[in-house]
């Protein structure tokens, strides 16, 4: 490797093989050795900046790896090379182990001088060697991660498209568009049934984002797992619940499925991914509710279920409006304070998410007579009982 050449620093960044050639770099390497540099001559060349250390760096290049491969095997040509953050000889050979693509030969401060000419102040970084690309601080990682190969070729045009094509996703929902992919119509049972998508066609579906490491999710999911029973014994098969899993890996993801009664998407499945991206879930779990027709219902189905349960289908913004109006109206019909025989103190009127009632030992939810000076809440149908006789 030659030293320092005052001349690169006038050739163009963009012409990234008259830089290499100007510092001095005679060779790149590959898997399965040097490649000299006219080898990526008429390529569509883009630089990767990463380290062996570095843990969103790892997490990161199975995404890119499955987007060069996917490429290429399009008949694209374009090639990656990396260049490397990595603070010694062995950190950078053990890192080129896990890359298809060439990369540029150890040398610390040859590194230095690209990382500084290119402005990279982040790894793992990925920039296009073209001016209408998208930049390191417009986040073309998050952008690779979310839309893989489809991201290409990485323009702001490009993610424009994408973001267009995912807001009539979400506005316009075709269920078999958003929950197939090309070779699987279909989706998976807890006891391996395949199930065409075809067949929830004049249901409300509910998008079901969880976990099994996650505890809220497989709480909720005990929730979801109720409404789901009670309303396929009571209004028979109006509801249909798919599991969007965003389990870390297979094991997890059959211990989670396994545990629900409804369907999934495959986990092997880049689908699953892209829904999450679509409806914009950045936590779980989350339930999402698309209607008979198609249309998207309630993004804060989860809500909806922990507030309401059964009671809150078909889980439309009108039918909890109505939920919330009789309850006011429950409200304003009970005393704001009362006495009961079996305790001592005033009791007021109170709203609670849920809490278990003291005379019968059942769990309910919204309106309970509490005290404020100890810990006793009571039905306001259990204090009708014992009190019969009393006047409010």
């Amino acid at each position: 490797m030659a030293g320092l050449n005052f001349e690169a620093e006038y050739v163009d960044s963009f012409d990234v093989l008259k830089v290499f050639a100007a510092e001095g770099v005679e060779f790149l390497l590959s898997c399965e050795g040097k490649v000299p540099l006219s080898d990526c001559n008429g390529k569509n060349i883009y630089l990767f900046f990463s380290a062996n250390w570095c843990r969103p760096c790892k997490v990161f290049i199975p995404h890119l790896v499955d987007l060069y491969e996917t490429l290429r095997k399009r008949g694209i040509s374009i090639e990656i090379i990396f260049i490397s953050f990595d603070r010694d000889e062995d950190g950078f050979k053990e890192h080129v182990k896990s890359m298809p693509w060439l990369a540029v030969p150890f040398d610390l401060n040859l590194h230095r001088r690209l990382i500084d000419r290119y402005r990279v102040d982040r790894i793992p970084s990925f920039i296009p060697l073209c001016s209408d690309a998208l930049t390191v601080e417009e986040n073309l990682i998050e952008l690779i991660e979310d839309y893989g190969s489809d991201a290409f070729p990485f323009t702001r045009k490009r993610h424009e498209e994408l973001k267009a094509i995912d807001k009539r996703k979400r506005e316009e929902v075709n269920l078999e568009e958003l929950l197939t992919r090309e070779g699987r119509n279909f989706l998976i049972s807890g006891d391996d049934r395949k199930v065409l998508v075809s067949e929830l066609a004049g249901k409300t579906v509910g998008l079901f984002f969880g976990a099994y490491w996650s505890p809220p999710c497989r709480a909720f999911a005990i929730q979801l797992a109720d409404v789901y029973k009670n309303l396929k014994d009571t209004k028979g098969h109006c509801l249909e619940i798919v599991l969007i899993s965003t389990d870390r890996d297979l094991k997890e993801f059959n211990l989670n499925r396994n545990s629900m009664p409804w369907l999934a998407i495959p986990y092997e499945d880049r689908t699953r991914h892209d829904i999450c991206r679509i409806f914009d879930i950045k936590k779980i779990p989350a339930l999402v509710f698309i209607g008979p027709d198609g249309k998207v219902i309630s993004l804060n189905g989860k809500f909806m279920v922990s507030s309401y349960g059964a009671e809150a289908f078909p889980f439309t913004e009108s039918r909890i409006k109505d939920l919330e109006a009789a309850l006011r109206k429950e409200g304003n019909a009970l005393p704001q304070h009362v006495e009961d025989v079996k305790h001592e103190h005033l009791l007021k009127l109170d709203m609670a998410k849920a809490y278990v009632c003291d005379s019968c030992k059942k769990q309910g939810k919204f309106w309970t007579f509490s005290c404020d000076v100890c810990d006793y809440d009571l039905h306001p149908s259990c204090l009708e009982k014992v009190n019969e006789d009393q006047s409010w």
